[in-house]
């Protein structure tokens, strides 16, 4: 009776751990979402457009969520932005409510720039086979960074879509190894904890993920 909402990630944890889990947690949080009349609001600003290999990460449990909030991709980068979605139900209790309660109007809200090169954004996106181009990353990482499974350094290797981690058994020396990897590689990676991660542009040359999966697992492996 003292939940209203219950807020989450889906399929994968970002930042806390770049974990992933199993679609069946999320079917189940809808269930029980819908059981005890609670929202499910659903975080799909690192997940979304396509970088799990879905458009979007709920689709994987086949769910949708009462609010979904997007960003990052949403326009390419190129400029900030992001946008909090909501059903129909939702947008209109709030629109007809007359108290003002949760109604805000940031800075920026609905900057007519960051509209217009996210919609180009998305255009582009679904203008071409992006499903392929992200399947063919996924292979690429997998077969790459599973190279170093084995190392005494590494915990496990996860990858999923157009994301490759690799967790480390210890924490990183982000002074140490940062250093390493952009001078021996010229590749830039921000590993955090104990995680070296990656999430390439889906436009990235297969010789260019290399050089990327080189570092990952040279760093990997050395400890």
């Amino acid at each position: 009776e003292d939940i209203a909402g219950i807020i989450l990630e889906p399929i994968v944890q970002g930042a806390g751990g770049m974990h992933f889990y199993h679609p069946t947690y999320l079917k189940r949080v809808r269930e029980l979402c819908n059981e005890y009349d609670v929202l499910l609001i659903v975080d799909e600003i690192a997940t979304g457009f396509g970088r799990t290999g879905k458009l979007f990460a709920c689709e994987y449990a086949d769910i949708k969520p009462d609010i979904m909030c997007i960003g990052k991709a949403l326009s390419g980068g190129f400029l900030s932005f992001a946008a909090t979605l909501t059903t129909k139900h939702i947008s209109e209790t709030l629109n007809n409510n007359n108290t003002g309660v949760v109604l805000h109007g940031p800075t920026f809200m609905g900057n007519p720039l960051a509209c217009a090169v996210s919609l180009e954004s998305i255009n582009i996106l679904l203008s071409y086979d992006w499903q392929s181009k992200v399947k063919s990353i996924e292979h690429q990482l997998q077969t790459e960074l599973l190279s170093c499974q084995d190392s005494p350094y590494v915990q496990d290797v996860r990858v999923l879509g157009a994301i490759g981690v690799i967790e480390m058994k210890d924490n990183i020396d982000m002074k140490r190894i940062q250093p390493q990897i952009v001078n021996e590689y010229g590749v830039w990676l921000r590993p955090y904890g104990k995680l070296l991660y990656t999430m390439p542009p889906y436009i990235i040359k297969s010789k260019e993920l290399r050089q990327i999966t080189k570092a990952m697992v040279s760093i990997a492996t050395r400890g």
